[in-house]
């Protein structure tokens, strides 16, 4: 079992809950990040030092990636922990996956093992292929996602109402309880239309806002806890009324309360990712990645 004691080695400090992590990828290094803090994300103990290394795409760019590890682990101007890093490798081709087993620490290929099997499965070889994962294969979704996009930012904070009626959904909440960062999650990952609506003090208790009320069916409410807003919105108008606990305490208590009045299915953001909270969204709603 680790113990958080700090140990020093070749005259650097070593604690063995710090690591440095490397995503190294043959393209943006999205996926390797996505993957790899999805796993890193089960050991809330551990500190890490991120670093990606995107467009390692060929033999040589995978040597350049590994001399980077090896300098920040052991270089002198190291700036690792001083434990073994951690690398994540989401590399397609495999002569170019194979250089970083040369690398210091714990290589972690996402990839390796399941297109082998896959190979296997279909009687067939891999592309080997970066740019097939990233190509536009459709058009026509494509430009459905652009355009869920760009509606999206239109219909942020309800800055225009004109065709609120196009929304596939509208997100209701306080200011602050995360309908932005929801929203165009949902529009450039899914290619959902989505408007969100603030709730305000202006607002009648219990009642629908008119602009949002015929919709109904399409609204889902965010909520969090009343200290976690009021730090948020402190961040904003520091020491305002807008950010007191009390205030903040009532818009919540208000908001719930319409949710639950008018059959409106919410969430507590308090402590979920975007990614968990656009999960439960599509289910609740039966809404579908277009």
């Amino acid at each position: 079992m680790l113990t958080d004691t700090v140990n020093v080695d070749r005259g650097r400090v070593v604690n063995p809950r710090q690591r440095s992590v490397f995503f190294v990828s043959d393209n943006t290094g999205i996926t390797a990040e996505t993957l790899g803090n999805a796993l890193l994300a089960q050991f809330p103990e551990f500190s890490f030092e991120r670093h990606v290394l995107p467009f390692t795409d060929t033999v040589a760019a995978a040597r350049r990636a590994v001399g980077v590890i090896r300098a920040a682990v052991s270089g002198p101007d190291a700036t690792s922990t001083g434990a073994d890093p951690i690398v994540f490798v989401t590399v397609r081709a495999a002569d170019v996956a194979a250089e970083f087993q040369q690398a210091p620490g714990e290589i972690i290929d996402l990839l390796g093992p399941h297109l082998a099997q896959l190979e296997e499965v279909l009687e067939t070889s891999r592309t080997g292929d970066a740019t097939v994962y990233h190509r536009v294969g459709d058009l026509d979704s494509y430009h459905d996602r652009i355009d869920a996009v760009e509606y999206t930012f239109t219909h942020d904070d309800a800055q225009s109402l004109r065709h609120v009626d196009r929304a596939d959904l509208i997100i209701i909440a306080p200011s602050r309880c995360g309908k932005t960062p929801t929203a165009m999650y949902l529009a450039l990952q899914h290619g959902l239309r989505v408007a969100n609506y603030p709730l305000t003090s202006d607002d009648r208790p219990g009642v629908l806002p008119e602009a949002v009320a015929p919709f109904r069916d399409r609204l889902f409410g965010l909520t969090t806890t009343p200290q976690r807003l009021s730090q948020v919105r402190g961040e904003r108008r520091p020491g305002s009324g807008y950010a007191s606990l009390a205030r903040c305490r009532t818009e919540l208590r208000d908001a719930e309360t319409l949710y639950r009045d008018n059959g409106i299915p919410f969430i507590n953001s308090h402590a979920m990712s975007v990614e968990e909270m656009a999960s439960v969204i599509l289910t609740t709603m039966k809404l579908r990645h277009r």
